[in-house]
């Protein structure tokens, strides 16, 4: 069982940043799947950017070149770190990990970007 819990969400100007962080309480060293998806309103949740499982990083298409997704598996925590954020943007963002069959979900964390 792994809880996430997502911070650092809030409202910005057009062209701003925020870092999102994702804190799991067990150890995520393990973890190799780790993802952060956005739900906007009407729409279906989805994926943002995320660690694979042979290591490597992907992002859609969307956020490429303005955001980066880190962790730190000695604090237990993934960032996304969000850079030029356009109205778009805005959405609920969710902290994802896969251990096995299983998946885990944070709450979410709301990002607003204003134009």
């Amino acid at each position: 069982q792994v809880q996430l819990v997502e911070s650092g969400g809030g409202l910005v100007q057009a062209g701003g940043s925020l870092r999102l962080s994702c804190a799991a309480s067990a150890s995520i060293y393990r973890i190799k799947v780790m993802g952060w998806y956005r739900q906007a309103p009407g729409k279906q949740r989805e994926l943002v950017a995320a660690f694979t499982d042979m290591g490597s990083t992907m992002y859609s298409d969307s956020v490429k070149g303005r955001f980066t997704i880190s962790r730190d598996n000695a604090k237990n925590t993934v960032y996304l770190q969000m850079n030029s954020l356009k109205p778009e943007d805005t959405a609920v963002y969710y902290c994802n990990a896969r251990v096995g069959l299983f998946e885990y979900w944070g709450q979410g964390t709301q990002v607003t970007v204003s134009s």
